[in-house]
Formats: C-alpha cells, structure tokens, sequence
C-alpha cells in the first residue's frame, strides 16, 4: 500500500499519463494501475494511456484533447482540426461532424481515446496554427468528405479566394494542397488575383 501511495505522490491533476510514464515510481505498475482506476483516481482512456481527471464544482473534467493527442503521439508536432472549422470560412458548410482529424507525422488510423475518435493523418506539412488559407486549402483537399454539395461549396471557395491575401494563399496551396487540390484551385487563383 506504501508504494501505490508513493506512486500517486507523483500524479498531478489534468495530466494524461502513459503506462510507460508511471513504470518509473512503480515496480508492479499494471497492478498498481488495476487499482488506481478500480478506485477511480485514474481513467483508462485506452490501452496503456490514463487520465488524472481535475475537479470543478460540477465533478471530473474531461482531459483536453491536445493533453490527450499529446501523450498520445508523445510529440507537440501535431494540428488538431476538424471538418467543422470550414463553417468559419463561409462557404456554405454548416453540417456539425463528430470527428476531430489529427495532422501529425507518427500515426495514421482513427483511435478511440477516452470517449472520442480522432481521426490521425500522417502528413508531411502542416502548419501549427489552421489559418483560414489553410482551411480553405484544406476544404478542398477533403471535399469528398464533406455532406454538402460539393459543387457548390467549390464555387463558394473559388469566389472567396478574391478575399483572401493572395500570397498566403499561394503558399498554403503550395505547401498543403494535393495534385488534385492544386489542379482545381491554381486556375482560380490566377483569375482571383490577376
């Protein structure tokens, strides 16, 4: 009983933890783990990765999901978005997805992390903020994803590119968008810009 008191010594509230992590203050961990989640001072978010929940008045909090992603990867070189972040641009998405899609360069699969699914895409650039040139970029990039016309929001991207600084976007079409992506939205950038 010392050592699993020991071992929660070291636990501090919000933060997600490998079984890996906990394996140095602990020489029988996944007992000791058995039982910090029996008695509910851990959660299991999946296999091998635990949550500290913190306290508010309303009882445990939910871990962030950076927090989670985090220690997931065991990396910060990550972007976590969404299909919901097009909303923001205006170009007729409105459809609300229960998805979160991870950027990074370790993982690719949809996992199950606590009570969500993100979606990981490995990809070789990303930015470490979503700018709107991004999500624009973006959009198209995943447009077969999406529930809308498609047709329709491509005509509502290409007449909010003429808003748009021409060179950010340029470069997030560089830097982020696939040969079909480029294809599709070159032509309009040219004619939004000329």
């Amino acid at each position: 009983m010392a050592k699993l008191e020991e071992l929660k010594r070291h636990l501090r509230r919000g933060r997600v933890y490998r079984r890996s992590d906990l394996s140095r203050w602990s020489r029988s961990v996944d007992r000791h783990l058995d039982e910090l989640v029996s008695d509910g001072t851990l959660e299991k978010l999946s296999q091998g990765l635990y949550y500290y929940p913190e306290l508010s008045s309303f009882g445990k909090t939910p871990p962030r999901e950076e927090v989670v992603v985090r220690s997931f990867l065991k990396d910060d070189r990550f972007l976590l978005t969404s299909l919901n972040a097009y909303n923001a641009l205006g170009v007729g998405t409105t459809q609300l997805y229960n998805r979160q899609t991870v950027y990074n360069h370790k993982r690719h699969g949809d996992f199950t992390l606590g009570n969500k699914t993100f979606s990981f895409r490995v990809k070789p650039h990303f930015p470490r903020k979503a700018t709107p040139e991004f999500l624009l970029v973006d959009l198209v990039n995943n447009l077969d994803q999406l529930a809308e016309d498609r047709d329709e929001v491509l005509q509502k991207v290409k007449s909010k590119m003429h808003t748009m600084n021409p060179q950010k976007l340029e470069r997030a079409l560089r830097d982020y968008g696939s040969a079909k992506t480029k294809k599709i939205l070159k032509p309009a950038l040219t004619l939004a810009h000329a």
